[in-house]
């Protein structure tokens, strides 16, 4: 159960990269952060009161699971969301995606350290299986190139110190190759998943803990918005279609958010993470056709979604 659950975030997940990449051609793109998580908000409270219409249980307060979901959503939700929707107007969706190739291996070791989870050693392969797909699918040898190097280098000021122009130029060109953005956002997010496995594991309400984890993403971002001064007039004067497009990525988001926290019920932290993070295996070929190959889809990028393919096979099988 919980594979498939995990399963079906992962197409949630694919599906609102290429839709924020498209979107954030429309409409700025922290406006529509704001716009996203808001309706994380409400679409998460709608989504809890037909829970609570439905269950035959009684809900039981849980303090430590409600502080856990609270610091998840302000690692994932705010931090981790942030940055990476910066990292896909930068790098675009398929590169963007595939960086999130070191945020299973930042889970791993968090979830080993502070949780004491252990893995067998076929899910331990099967973890390495994926991320060498991964690694094979985000592989860019241009990235850092000496083209690249020498147009950042000619931002730089001439008339800076030799010792710190070198500095500047390094940093210039992290900065705007989004590395930057993308390695935060991998960070955080693990930070937050361990978080919510950790709070599943003592109190299990999937969609509260989605719902607090928005709420507590929105009152950040809402606290820190250059939008909030003239929020109303910037939704008026938005573009219809952006808009609209990040109110489906706040439906989809949420809704994938909610699957992975109960996905975490049933199979490990690393593992749901995993699964849920390998997002190239279908950002990719929707990036090839969707946007007609803009980030230079190859042969190793194929061999590395078999590989992906191969090591998600093993986890649901074995």
């Amino acid at each position: 159960m919980g594979e498939f659950l995990a399963i079906f975030a992962l197409f949630l997940f694919s599906a609102n990269i290429i839709l924020t990449k498209v979107a954030s051609g429309r409409l700025d793109l922290h406006l529509g952060f704001l716009i996203s998580v808001t309706v994380n908000v409400l679409f998460s409270f709608l989504l809890l009161i037909v829970q609570f219409g439905f269950r035959e249980d009684p809900f039981q307060m849980n303090y430590l699971g409600f502080f856990f979901f609270l610091l998840a959503g302000f690692f994932n939700t705010y931090l981790g969301r942030w940055f990476f929707f910066d990292s896909i107007a930068i790098l675009g969706p398929a590169k963007a995606s595939t960086f999130q190739v070191s945020n299973p291996l930042f889970t791993v070791v968090i979830a080993w350290v502070f949780l004491g989870e252990r893995l067998s050693w076929l899910d331990a392969l099967s973890i390495i299986v994926v991320l060498l797909g991964l690694f094979f699918v985000s592989y860019n040898p241009e990235l850092f190139s000496k083209k690249q190097t020498a147009a950042a280098r000619e931002v730089v000021e001439v008339n800076t110190p030799a010792q710190e122009r070198r500095w500047s130029s390094k940093w210039k060109l992290l900065l705007q190759s989004g590395i930057f953005l993308a390695f935060f956002s991998t960070l955080s997010y693990a930070i937050g998943n361990v978080l919510r496995g950790a709070a599943i594991q003592t109190w299990n309400e999937p969609i509260l803990g989605g719902l607090i984890g928005a709420a507590m993403g929105l009152f950040l971002h809402y606290s820190t918005s250059a939008h909030k001064k003239n929020l109303w007039r910037s939704l008026k004067q938005a573009d219809r279609k952006g808009f609209y497009y990040y109110v489906i990525s706040g439906i989809l988001t949420i809704t994938a958010q909610i699957c992975v926290i109960a996905s975490m019920w049933y199979i490990p932290v690393s593992i749901a993470t995993l699964i849920t993070l390998s997002t190239p295996l279908l950002v990719t070929p929707m990036s090839y056709f969707l946007l007609k190959n803009q980030e230079g889809i190859g042969l190793l990028t194929v061999v590395g979604i078999v590989s992906v393919l191969a090591g998600i096979t093993m986890i649901v099988l074995f």
